[in-house]
């Protein structure tokens, strides 16, 4: 089962800003394919590292979270941004496969 977070505005700061552990935030839309793509992948990122990093999403396209997407200068999408300690501490833009993807993670962590 996955582990993946739906952020909101409100639920952005205490789930990531605050967390005790690394989070990875997907900024992604439900018509972008990449990040459709991406979705599984991250699931199962979310249950290997369960306890090492948080991953999370947040729905750019949603009106109500515009102003956390231009705080990130989010541009182009999937765009996932690593927050250590409450800041970005690596970007990765566009689909990766899973293997890559784990292995960069794990560089981070």
């Amino acid at each position: 089962m996955s582990k993946v977070i739906n952020l909101t505005e409100k639920t952005f700061e205490p789930e990531v800003l605050k967390s005790n552990l690394p989070v990875l935030v997907d900024f992604w839309a439900p018509w972008c394919a990449p990040c459709r793509m991406m979705a599984p992948v991250l699931d199962e990122l979310s249950e290997e590292l369960d306890g090492k990093i948080k991953i999370a999403k947040l729905d750019v396209e949603n009106p109500a979270h515009g102003e956390l997407a231009m705080q990130y200068n989010i541009q182009s999408i999937p765009n996932m941004k690593l927050f250590k300690g409450g800041k970005v501490a690596k970007d990765f833009i566009g689909f990766r496969p899973k293997e890559i993807f784990a292995d960069e993670l794990k560089a981070e962590l």
